[in-house]
């Protein structure tokens, strides 16, 4: 696919994003857009193994993760890698858990992740999204800047016959950032209901169980299944919350790998990572990816 067809192809993404504040992208569809930005056939069944060496989850038993920063900087063209930062969500920006407001420290994403080809342009597609887009304005952050913080996690979610996995432990919430970007990577053994999505109107109790919403404040269900399946949600308009993840052979582990992206404004004074939002470039694992100009 050309940069102009794609370019035309997120436009048509847009459209559905902004109607209706969230979209589903099949993997197919958006392999062929990743493809005008740099993602070529081996560096796509290069990134299906990424996930293998994942370290333990810092605060979730039956997760493994690593995450990564960067900086989308439209007005040089750029989006880059940078230095480590502790990360921290907060029950007042809508995530309501045990390690609410807990300040966590991840491993970093490594360089077999952010190097890939197919994860720059990932990056690249999220920047196109996230772009002008018009969006209900967290508090405590800066729209004044056209930049964007953007913290990548890389996870694996694993139900074993000890241990249930939970893609969203915390129930019915929001990511405290303006847009969500979830992307699935593989999976292993999950029964055909594991890890549904489903979309909130933001008048749902927060830490709602899946299994208990008002279907009343549902506005609809969506689920990763195949490669690079995609949803995208304007965080602070709707919320989500995902279905536990069960292994169809019971005696026999199950896992799920996703590479979610946070996308938000920088944090000003009075918001939870107010402090930890450095946008110095990475001395030790630099990335950096050229932005295309939007259509």
């Amino acid at each position: 696919m050309t940069v102009h067809k794609a370019l035309a192809a997120i436009d048509d993404i847009k459209a559905q994003y902004t109607r209706d504040r969230v979209a589903f992208i099949k993997g197919e569809d958006l392999i062929d857009i990743l493809s005008a930005f740099g993602a070529t056939p081996e560096s796509i069944e290069d990134f299906k193994k990424v996930t293998e060496d994942l370290p333990p989850d810092p605060t979730l038993d039956f997760r493994k993760a690593r995450n990564g920063r960067f900086c989308i900087d439209p007005a040089n063209g750029q989006a880059y890698r940078t230095e480590f930062q502790p990360f921290v969500l907060s029950a007042e920006e809508d995530f309501v858990r045990h390690d609410s407001g807990k300040t966590r420290h991840f491993a970093e994403m490594d360089n077999n992740t952010q190097l890939n080809p197919t994860f720059k342009a990932l990056l690249i597609f999220k920047a196109l999204i996230a772009g002008d887009l018009q969006i209900l304005h967290r508090p405590f952050q800066d729209y004044n800047t056209d930049k964007w913080i953007c913290t990548v996690f890389h996870t694996r979610t694993i139900t074993t016959p000890q241990l249930t996995g939970e893609p969203a432990l915390e129930g019915v919430h929001a990511d405290g950032v303006d847009h969500t970007m979830t992307v699935f990577l593989g999976g292993r053994n999950m029964t055909e209901d594991s890890a549904i999505t489903r979309i909130h109107d933001n008048a749902e109790k927060n830490a709602t169980h899946w299994g208990q919403v008002d279907p009343e404040l549902q506005f609809g269900v969506m689920q990763h299944r195949n490669f690079l399946d995609t949803i995208l949600i304007v965080d602070h308009e709707r919320k989500h919350s995902v279905s536990t993840i069960a292994a169809q052979d019971a005696d026999q582990s199950a896992w799920r790998d996703m590479l979610v992206f946070f996308t938000r404004k920088p944090a000003l004074e009075g918001h939870a990572s107010s402090g930890l939002d450095s946008t110095a470039p990475h001395s030790e694992l630099p990335m950096s990816v050229q932005l295309p100009a939007a259509s």
